[in-house]
């Protein structure tokens, strides 16, 4: 029996010759190669792919007026923003397809920006109006799709339905009421990130320096300067004004020599020093921003009235004290505030506030938005108001829309739009002043 087939056993070693002196002693010999590292903690990553979400509501109001209008031929939402990429809702109230003679709207998606191969998910709702909750919902989410989610290839790329709704059933349905359809629409695009395990990590809070300045000044601790405001006087710091506006680091400390400013005022009495052309709750706002770095609350700032006008809000007086003290971010804030709140009544009140204090964004907003919507513009009282006191932004109106006409394939709005504009715009002959 051979037990040791198939073995490489090497020949036993021969026994060393007699007075034959001792083997010289070896070095220790190196871990094998295959031996691992135990000590080297291991790493990990894992791929997660989902969608951002985002939905927008579009509003068809006057649909009888729209039909009519082509084949081929829609409406289009505004523009808003899902998973960095710009979109649309397209409505074709007479259809997207010639060969369909009119008898379907059509409704689409439209990637509005630049991008190439947008992976997304789409959701289309046309609400129903009765209250009985019956929508017509067409949907990618929760459902299994065979092929993945819609590519779109590139800009004005879309996914939709030329066959959305019959138009004769549309019209005797609960969907339609008062001559408007309502169209809900989310966008989720397909994003994919790569998460790795870290060994530790610290939570570092929100910054407190606005809460800390806060109390600073609710409770007086250290104030040495009162500033007078329309016989209503505020304690406050020098030190903390100045810091954030050069306008009152120059009324305290530009009139001092450099020993005034070095040497420590032991006295208890405090410089008082007046501001006679503002209200007292304006500065009260002003000083809660300057300590805090926030605006009042909401509900204090107040909305434009009746007839549009902007100016005797606190928001707009509070714009008006950022653009004197020079206070970039307030004067921020109340522009994003203000921007809200634009409407067809409020625009031309808005844009003319916005011109006076310097708040360039909003101002390029509400030009914006003037040329979009001015034909319903221009028959406002404060349309009226910069036609009499601000031609120079009525001039900006017009290059404005000028420049949408540039965009547009073609330009036979732009041109009704500045005939109305040479005849005063108000088509009965009124001449209103309004009260801004």
């Amino acid at each position: 029996m051979d037990e040791g087939a198939g073995d490489a056993s090497p020949p036993p070693a021969a026994p060393p010759p007699a007075h034959a002196p001792p083997p010289a002693p070896q070095p220790p010999t190196a871990a094998a190669p295959s031996q691992r590292d135990v000590s080297a903690s291991p790493t990990s990553s894992r791929s997660v792919t989902e969608t951002v979400n985002g939905s927008h509501r579009f509003v068809i109001q006057g649909y009888s007026l729209a039909k009519g209008m082509g084949v081929g031929k829609h409406i289009a939402s505004e523009t808003f923003s899902v998973g960095g990429f710009q979109w649309a809702v397209y409505f074709y109230p007479d259809g997207k397809n010639p060969e369909d003679n009119s008898a379907y709207v059509s409704v689409f998606i439209a990637l509005a920006s630049e991008g190439t191969d947008v992976r997304a998910l789409f959701e289309l709702t046309l609400l129903d109006q009765s209250g009985k909750g019956k929508h017509k919902v067409h949907s990618h989410f929760d459902r299994s799709l065979e092929s993945g989610p819609y590519t779109l290839k590139y800009r004005g790329s879309m996914w939709g339905y030329k066959r959305f709704f019959r138009r004769t059933a549309l019209e005797t349905s609960d969907f339609l009421k008062d001559d408007c359809l309502k169209i809900n629409c989310t966008v989720g695009v397909v994003v994919s990130t790569i998460d790795y395990s870290r060994p530790h990590s610290i939570q570092v809070p929100d910054s407190d320096i606005g809460y800390h300045f806060g109390s600073l000044l609710g409770n007086q601790e250290g104030v040495d300067v009162i500033l007078n405001v329309g016989g209503e006087r505020f304690h406050a710091h020098k030190l903390v004004l100045a810091a954030r506006s050069h306008v009152f680091r120059s009324q305290f400390f530009d009139d001092e020599s450099e020993g005034e400013k070095n040497e420590v005022d032991e006295s208890d009495e405090l410089r008082e020093f007046s501001i006679d052309d503002m209200e007292p709750k304006v500065f009260k706002a002003m000083l809660h921003f300057i300590y805090r770095d926030t605006l009042v609350d909401e509900n204090e700032l107040g909305t434009s009235s009746s007839d549009g006008s902007v100016f005797d809000t606190l928001v707009a007086k509070l714009l008006a004290a950022a653009d004197k003290y020079d206070l970039g971010r307030l004067r921020l804030l109340c522009e994003s505030y203000l921007c809200k709140g634009i409407s067809v009544a409020s625009v031309a009140s808005t844009l003319a506030l916005a011109d006076r204090h310097h708040a360039m964004e909003l101002k390029a907003v509400c030009l914006k938005f003037a040329a979009e919507n001015l034909s319903a513009v221009i028959r406002t009282e404060g349309f009226l108001y910069l036609r009499d006191n601000c031609p120079s932004l009525q001039s900006e109106i017009l290059k404005t829309v000028a420049g949408c006409e540039e965009q547009c394939s073609s330009g036979g709005k732009s041109q009704s739009v500045c005939a109305q504009l040479s005849d005063g715009g108000d088509t009965s002959g009124r001449r209103v002043r309004p009260r801004i």
